[in-house]
């Protein structure tokens, strides 16, 4: 492992079942960074990032996230693995029975919480980060698509991770809420964590410009280290 680099993978291979997804995979992600995942559906970006939540097996090579080897994770570590990443997903998963305070707190409990100060402050600092810290007390169907996605972002804070990995989290929103988001994670780019975002967000992918990677054809590559320029625009069209 690079021992500088918070995701590190050296020519490994995910699969869905039996179908490879993305083979011989190399990717290094220094502490600090904000990098795109682009490609089209079916691609291999969601299947990379839950492959880097321990979600789905690593089959050869090498594989380092925040310090633990996925390779050889055994299942009991795979909690604490979580604890330093905030997933974002694009459809949200709240539960749906109770409120957004008790969606937070639920997920403070089961990694570990045990104080309810503790418990009360960090559900505000984080609800307040994101700007809706007036809906605590509201049903997740109470509130719109982009008020959602907050409390979501809110809520993969909670346990101040090192990585945040958002699958399209602006995808279901409207332009302007997603530039409101988007505003989000640079801010908490800006105070040092990581971020994998994949996304099919050309506008926003030109606005806030960052590293991107393409995930094509089961490889996964860096347009930067390529010989002739790559169209960004061509490769998010479905």
């Amino acid at each position: 492992m690079d021992q500088t680099s918070i995701i590190s993978l050296k020519g490994v291979d995910i699969f869905q079942q039996d179908h490879l997804v993305l083979g011989n995979v190399n990717l290094e992600i220094q502490p600090g960074e904000w990098v795109y995942l682009i490609g089209k559906v079916g691609s291999g970006k969601s299947s990379l990032i839950k492959a880097l939540n321990a979600e789905l097996e690593l089959y050869g090579g090498e594989a380092w996230v925040a310090g633990y080897n996925l390779r050889k994770i055994k299942q009991k570590e795979v909690p604490f693995l979580r604890r330093k990443l905030g997933v974002v997903f694009q459809d949200f998963r709240l539960l749906t029975d109770r409120n957004v305070h008790d969606n937070l707190s639920f997920v403070l409990k089961a990694t570990g919480w045990k104080q309810g100060v503790a418990i009360e402050d960090r559900i505000f600092q984080v609800m307040e980060k994101v700007g809706m810290a007036h809906k605590l007390r509201s049903m997740p169907h109470e509130l719109s698509g982009g008020e959602q996605q907050r409390v979501v972002i809110a809520r993969a804070l909670l346990n101040n991770p090192e990585i945040i990995l958002a699958d399209e989290p602006t995808g279901n929103l409207d332009p302007e809420t997603s530039e409101e988001l988007m505003q989000i994670f640079k801010e908490i780019n800006e105070q040092g964590k990581t971020i994998l975002m994949a996304t099919h967000d050309y506008i926003l992918l030109n606005k806030f410009a960052s590293r991107t990677l393409v995930c094509a054809d089961q490889k996964l590559t860096d347009p930067s280290k390529a010989t002739e320029e790559v169209d960004f625009a061509e490769l998010l069209e479905e």
